[in-house]
């Protein structure tokens, strides 16, 4: 047993290798882009899931790793861990009515919908539609969107993120004290209000999308889920999760309601009051079908191992982590079909390998083991991640911390450096020393409202306890005027984000990338070298789980 304290994790600098900064020379422009150029390649066919493109993927970093010299990651000797997980491939038909009266509703134009039940045909039939607000049950915030209402066997419609409950006093900004005011909460997740519908024994759970709120396009949800969906395989089949989750337009939903005799607009703002309660949209009816494809595969986490040097502190660990996923290929798009990933993820899965490679040329190794983890489907729901995290080839209580890469910094060097959920542990502070030696300003999440905190797979390890950053690029650009960065980062996610057009392009400047990736192999380096253990700060609501876990080691 450990004990926990609230220190700083970390190390002078003359506890650093002397070849540290030798070995993050191997981190080079060139060698990312080497690693991308191939991953997102359309022969990679964009990186599906239990596809011809995770073949490939997978054996391209086990050779990586093999040529590296690194041990297999798994115990039993190999590079890889299997994701045992049902793929089902989803064509839904909806249909709604208010008093016997249709209303036209098209897949893929006003809604998308899906079902993680590994079942030929799914059907939700003539159910009464309920809409609860933002779907929330959050005692600590004294919030509950149900109120007591039995939605069992109901079709529940609900907004996108988190209650946008303004402040007291000043309307015009949202309160701090409820839902971490701007900055979302796993409550605002589309993953929790599946859950919690779940839970309510729903039939089906509709979720309104917004681009505001939601922080992309209807495009995107439809790309990410109108293909083959993933989950877990579960000896319970999934028997008590919701049969159908859907997403629908704010159009779509608006005009339902208004049919209902009911205005969506005057309901979102009742929805932002402790005292809103559920409205059943009189005469309202919907149905699904959906008729799938379903197969039982094993997909692959990919995973190496650089074994520490020290006798006794080598079965504890450092994890980097980089989902090498994407969303494969799409034989109904017209013109372009593969979605290639190149940022999202084959940029991260390129920094994995550049950090590793870099590990391997320090003299002595670091004093506790590295591991290098590349997950799968971390698009279909951090789904790689959560089953390591369930199924941890080495046991929780003995890793220190999970340094997570998803998306690098394409557009050059930068002043600072973002680290999503910044404040949250002591990991930070190895980031604030090393960014004050080199003048940069480590920052949290420009935009905490789309809650990228809960979007990658750091978050399935902080769930369990272990302490997590998810570093990203900085937007305060050396040599670009004020605000340059922002707008970068807004034409992505409007143009490329989870589209075909994810593809390398020709001002990608990758300085800036090996820049950060110096930074977080130091920060990893120093944990694995440190006589402290990284520590969630007070307040944080995964540092309870680290505290019980530590205790019971």
């Amino acid at each position: 047993m450990r004990s926990i304290t609230l220190v700083a994790v970390v190390a002078p600098l003359c506890l650093l290798a002397a070849d540290l900064q030798t070995a993050e020379k191997s981190i080079t422009p060139s060698g990312l882009m080497k690693h991308i150029k191939v991953l997102a390649s359309d022969e990679y066919e964009g990186r599906a899931p239990a596809s011809h493109g995770e073949d490939l993927t997978v054996k391209y970093l086990t050779d990586q790793f093999k040529s590296m010299g690194l041990k297999p990651g798994n115990p039993n000797g190999t590079y890889v861990q299997d994701v045992p997980m049902w793929g089902i491939r989803s064509v839904p038909s909806a249909t709604l009515s208010v008093k016997g009266k249709p209303i036209p509703i098209t897949w893929k134009q006003d809604f998308v919908a899906w079902t993680i039940k590994p079942e030929p045909e799914v059907k939700v039939s003539n159910t009464d539609i309920v809409f609860v607000g933002y779907g929330v049950v959050a005692p600590e915030y004294g919030w509950d969107d149900y109120k007591g209402v039995d939605v069992k066997g109901k079709t529940i419609v609900m907004l996108v993120n988190d209650p946008a409950v303004p402040d007291p006093n000043d309307p015009s900004k949202l309160d701090e004290k409820m839902f971490r005011g701007k900055a979302m909460t796993y409550y605002g997740r589309w993953t929790y209000k599946y859950e919690i519908a779940s839970e309510k024994g729903a039939a089906a759970a509709i979720i309104v999308h917004e681009t505001g709120p939601a922080g992309y396009p209807f495009e995107v949800v439809i790309n990410s889920n109108s293909a083959e969906n993933f989950d877990i395989v579960r000896a319970d089949r999934n028997r008590g999760r919701v049969p159908v989750q859907a997403w629908m337009t704010f159009d779509k939903a608006k005009e339902l309601f208004s049919a209902a005799g009911q205005n969506l607009d005057a309901l979102k703002k009742a929805a932002v009051r402790k005292d809103f309660r559920p409205v059943t949209l009189a005469g309202a009816k919907a149905s699904f079908a959906l008729k799938n494809t379903v197969r039982e595969v094993r997909s692959k986490n990919v995973v190496a191992k650089l074994e520490g040097s020290d006798p006794k502190l080598r079965n504890e660990y450092v994890i980097y982590t980089a989902h090498w996923d994407h969303l494969g290929k799409d034989p109904g798009l017209k013109g372009d079909q593969i979605y290639n990933g190149a940022l999202d993820n084959a940029s991260g899965t390129a920094a994995l390998l550049e950090i590793a490679n870099a590990f391997t040329k320090v003299t002595p190794a670091p004093k506790r083991s590295i591991l290098f983890l590349s997950v799968t489907a971390e698009e279909k729901g951090l789904i790689g991640a959560k089953y390591y995290a369930e199924n941890p080839l080495y046991p929780l209580n003995k890793t220190l911390a999970d340094i997570n890469m998803d998306g690098i910094n394409q557009w050059g060097k930068t002043r600072d450096i973002t680290i999503v959920g910044y404040g949250n542990s002591t990991l930070d502070d190895i980031v604030n020393e090393i960014a004050a030696r080199e003048g940069r300003k480590p920052f949290g999440d420009p935009e905490p409202e789309k809650g990228h905190f809960y979007r990658s797979d750091h978050f399935e390890f902080a769930k369990q306890g272990v302490p997590a950053i998810d570093p990203g690029a900085g937007i305060d650009f050396i040599g670009k005027p004020s605000g340059w960065g922002k707008k970068k980062r807004e034409e992505y996610v409007a143009n490329d984000y989870h589209k075909p057009s994810d593809q390398i392009k020709p001002d990608w400047d990758f300085s800036g990338a090996v820049q950060d990736l110096d930074m977080l192999m130091e920060v990893g380096y120093r944990v694995a070298q440190s006589d402290k253990l990284p520590e969630w700060k007070a307040g944080t609501e995964f540092r309870a789980k680290r505290e019980s876990m530590l205790k019971a080691k």
